[in-house]
């Protein structure tokens, strides 16, 4: 039998929240998304629960009634007993082409200097690391990715911008990341994505999925163009390019 990893608090009338150590761990996310596959086969259905996992955490919503804590927090721990650990999660990789382009890279120059590096090589090192998706949220499509390199790390800004526009891809503390939408937000902005990444019409509405492996690849103003044409034509093809969507 497996003791339970996680902590189990309510959260609100309909919520409970499942928390693992606060680690951002590669391990415990498989264990998350592990585990609410297993409880969707049977135990808690989906037409009656909606999942969210993001990071070292995972709440369950009751979609139609309130949640009688002490039962299930003791169902939830009998299953975690009872579960045999995470199968075999697929997951696929992506690479996105990011402008760099001062036009874009908006805090390109600055970060570069805190970190006591030129701003190519920043791009060349920020393009080089191989991201995990750990969260998707705060804006609906927006990518929490982790594996920052330690040289790279840097504090959010001390004055975040009233509008970060959709599609800027950003760096704070150990993670980077892509803004789906204009939004306020206090990234360190350095590029651009001509790609979007969420779409509410498409099911489902974001092609990307947790635990997803991302890299960058910097584009030319002149590529960056094109490929934000092919995306709103609808001619862009992950599959075909540059081995996108692998796994």
């Amino acid at each position: 039998m497996n003791p339970p990893p996680f902590r189990i608090k309510p959260f609100g009338p309909r919520a409970v929240l499942l928390e693992w150590p606060s680690r951002l761990e590669l391990e415990i996310l498989f264990d998350i998304l592990g585990f609410a596959a297993y409880l969707k086969k049977g135990r808690l259905a989906e037409t009656q629960w909606e999942y969210v996992p993001i990071y070292h955490s995972l709440t369950l919503i009751s979609r139609d009634a309130p949640v009688d804590l002490d039962t299930l927090a003791k169902a939830l721990r009998s299953w975690y007993e009872s579960y045999p650990g995470p199968e075999s999660i697929r997951t696929r990789e992506w690479e996105l082409p990011v402008c760099y382009d001062p036009e874009f890279g908006l805090d390109l120059e600055q970060a570069a200097e805190t970190l006591q590096m030129s701003p190519e090589t920043l791009i060349l090192k920020h393009g080089a690391a191989t991201y995990r998706v750990f969260g998707i949220g705060f804006l609906p499509g927006f990518l929490y990715l982790g594996g920052v390199p330690e040289e790279l790390r840097l504090p959010r800004k001390a004055s975040p911008r009233a509008r970060v526009p959709g599609g800027s891809v950003g760096l704070a503390d150990r993670q980077t990341g892509i803004y789906p939408q204009d939004s306020p937000g206090g990234w360190n902005i350095l590029g651009k994505c001509p790609i979007p990444l969420f779409d509410p019409q498409r099911d489902p509405p974001s092609f990307i999925a947790l635990g997803d492996s991302i890299r960058f690849r910097a584009v030319s103003r002149a590529e960056f163009d094109l490929h934000r044409i092919e995306a709103e034509v609808g001619v862009y093809d992950h599959s075909k390019k540059y081995g996108n969507a692998r796994g």
